[in-house]
């Protein structure tokens, strides 16, 4: 006599996770893009108002 086991899951383990990811990856250096892209149209007073300086542009739009 033969079982079938229909609670496998068939196909590449990882091939789902690995779009996700690639999108994930894609967001977050969309959201880090955009942030300096915004903090560098600042100006030297208006990033003084907020308290950062031109130095502290990547740190930030890295922050998470």
């Amino acid at each position: 006599m033969s079982a079938i086991d229909t609670n496998r899951i068939h196909g590449g383990a990882g091939s789902i996770g690995i779009g996700s990811k690639i999108w994930a990856a894609l967001s977050a250096w969309n959201d880090v893009r955009m942030t300096r892209n915004a903090l560098n149209r600042l100006t030297d007073r208006e990033l003084d108002d907020i308290g950062l300086c031109r130095g502290d542009i990547e740190r930030i739009a890295r922050a998470r």
